[in-house]
């Protein structure tokens, strides 16, 4: 069985189990990272010398990293609809994974840990401002993106979709004055109707 290292509440970690149910795959998900430990003993960093989540064991296969995680189980069980096998639309399915992971981190990593994981006397206004700031960069491209092409690569959902609507998801709960981005909205809506961003993705913020 597959075997899945990470807390549910990290949005890398919630990337990989959406991914997995998507496809159909039973999973062992075993709690690591923050309270849960783990990730700091040797065997761990034996998997993952970046001791983060998640890292998965496929009978032997180990990987760590999100994104690539995702790719090889969406290729692995052929699932085409995922991961083009075009080389011109997978790579501008990759291109937007990684865009996402990349850029829109750059914001909302701090503006989350700012609102949601550091308590209220020990916030910098300065970086939840400037964090404001990047993500609604990015949540604007994202609009235009969508409203183009209804999903980030095309008119169908792809693993483009993934890192982007897991920062969607988190960006609409924060509580934060939002722009009025209206294909934005309507993705995100789109995306609460997929069972497994439901489950895996738009929880509460913790």
């Amino acid at each position: 069985m597959l075997k899945v290292w990470g807390r549910r509440n990290s949005i890398n970690v919630m990337k990989v189990l959406w991914i997995c149910d998507e496809l159909n795959l039973p999973i062992e998900q075993i709690d690591a990272g923050l309270q849960y430990g783990i990730v700091n003993t040797p065997e761990y960093a034996a998997m993952n010398p970046n001791r983060r989540v998640p890292t998965i064991d496929d009978h032997g296969t180990i990987l760590f990293e999100s994104n690539v995680i995702c790719r090889y189980l969406a290729v692995k069980h052929q699932r085409h609809d995922l991961m083009p096998g075009d080389l011109e639309d997978r790579f501008s399915v990759e291109r937007w994974m990684d865009w996402a992971s990349i850029s829109i981190s750059q914001g909302m990593t701090p503006l989350f840990w700012q609102l949601v994981r550091t308590p209220e006397e020990k916030r910098s206004a300065e970086t939840i401002a400037n964090a404001i700031v990047e993500s609604e960069r990015c949540m604007r491209i994202i609009n235009d993106q969508v409203e183009k092409t209804g999903f980030m690569h095309g008119d169908y959902f792809t693993l483009a979709d993934v890192p982007s609507a897991a920062f969607v998801h988190r960006w609409f709960k924060l509580p934060i004055a939002h722009a009025s981005l209206p294909a934005l909205e309507d993705y995100y809506q789109r995306m609460l109707k997929r069972p497994a961003y439901v489950k895996h993705v738009a929880l509460e913020l913790s």
